[in-house]
């Protein structure tokens, strides 16, 4: 191919692909150095411009890898009504949702499979429920809350009882009858708060797996992108790199300062995908609504006696998670220091004042991890 020619293809591949919504395949780009970035001043940033355009381009030795042939036009489905009522479903941990999927022509043998899609796209996919003319059949853990609507005889559409944080994710709803099989996407957000964590061993001491295991200790789940970019746009600023669910390494930033990525632009940025059982950093917990309470035992305690203090109330140490949720769902406010589960001493602000910590914006305050054999702090107690 001629150097012209050559040029004027990728032109017209990159203009495809630049077009966003209306094409249905990505120009996928690989970085072939394996270089790492050291500081956060040299971390990628994605912005909400750079989110919008759907095209990520990472140029490399000039190495290009297409995933695929670039399509423009999408075949309307016979059988499914898409867009569906309800492209998004918003729900606390706890509730009960539904997503929707209606036909709007029934094939004489067909046959209706939900899958949870994984957060990794080549993740492993999850059969949630299959139902025909005749009943259904739920499979896995999730299957087992899980029901179709029935509301009237288009209706396929997949009812979840008593959410959970995992349940967060995409949905596929996909007719199967042997000739026209089609498919819709639903999305169930968990109504929730992404807070950062840090070991108490210091800055970057958590692999892959040691952050998951953190999160799920403190009543939450590592965060995926689109929570930790809602938090973002919510006013969530931290200098620390985090491991998200799918294994990236992200941070936000709300106001650039020079220890964190000095001129950059405001936004999420990114360390991308990194070694899930080498690399050490910092974790990105996400949690919802509580099914208990958050009450404060005053005290001058230590940490031992802040256990029995909770012990003698019905109750045990609140998890970081839990004083969280009690702060943003139940605007919990106490300007007192008090010892938590996992060794540390917080305090929920609601109604920020000069002498509960400073600051002029609500939060949960943090006081490190103290000696746990020092008498300075209350307790922090959850019940259910």
């Amino acid at each position: 191919m001629s150097g012209t020619a050559e040029c004027s293809l990728w032109s017209t591949l990159l203009a495809t692909a630049l077009m966003g919504k209306e094409s249905t395949q990505r120009l996928v780009v690989e970085d072939t150095t394996g270089r790492v970035p050291q500081t956060e001043a040299r971390a990628h940033e994605r912005t909400p411009m750079m989110r919008s355009v759907g095209v990520v381009l990472l140029i490399s030795n000039l190495s290009w890898v297409i995933s695929a042939p670039l399509q423009t036009e999408t075949k309307e489905l016979q059988y499914l009504i898409e867009p569906p009522v309800f492209a998004e479903v918003s729900g606390r941990r706890g509730d009960n949702v539904t997503l929707p999927c209606l036909l709007k022509h029934k094939p004489k043998n067909y046959k209706v499979k939900w899958t949870k899609l994984e957060p990794e796209p080549t993740g492993k996919q999850n059969v949630v429920m299959i139902l025909g003319a005749h009943g259904y059949r739920p499979y896995g853990r999730l299957g087992e809350r899980a029901s179709p609507r029935n509301a009237h005889v288009m209706d396929v559409s997949l009812q979840i009882s008593h959410v959970t944080l995992e349940d967060g994710g995409r949905y596929s709803c996909e007719l199967i009858d042997g000739l026209h099989d089609e498919r819709v996407v639903v999305t169930l957000s968990i109504e929730g708060l992404v807070f950062p964590y840090q070991s108490k061993h210091g800055r970057y001491k958590f692999t892959f797996r040691a952050a998951q295991e953190t999160c799920a200790e403190n009543d939450a789940t590592l965060a995926t992108f689109d929570q930790l970019y809602r938090a973002w746009t919510a006013g969530l600023d931290w200098c620390n790199a985090g491991w998200l669910l799918d294994g990236t390494v992200q941070y936000p930033i709300i106001q650039p300062r020079a220890a964190c990525g000095g001129g950059m632009q405001p936004g999420v940025r990114s360390y991308g995908p990194k070694d899930k059982n080498h690399d050490h950093f910092d974790a990105f917990c996400f949690t919802s609504l509580a099914a208990g309470s958050v009450f404060y035992v005053r005290g001058s305690l230590s940490a031992s006696q802040a256990t029995v203090a909770c012990a003698e109330q019905g109750a045990q140490l609140a998890a970081v998670g839990q004083m969280y949720s009690a702060w943003h769902f139940h605007q919990l406010d106490q300007c007192d220091g008090g010892w938590l589960r996992d060794g540390s001493v917080r305090f929920p602000i609601s109604n920020p004042r000069g002498r509960c910590g400073g600051g002029a914006e609500a939060g949960v305050r943090f006081f490190g991890f103290p000696d746990p054999r020092v008498h300075h702090y209350g307790a922090y107690c959850y019940r259910e």
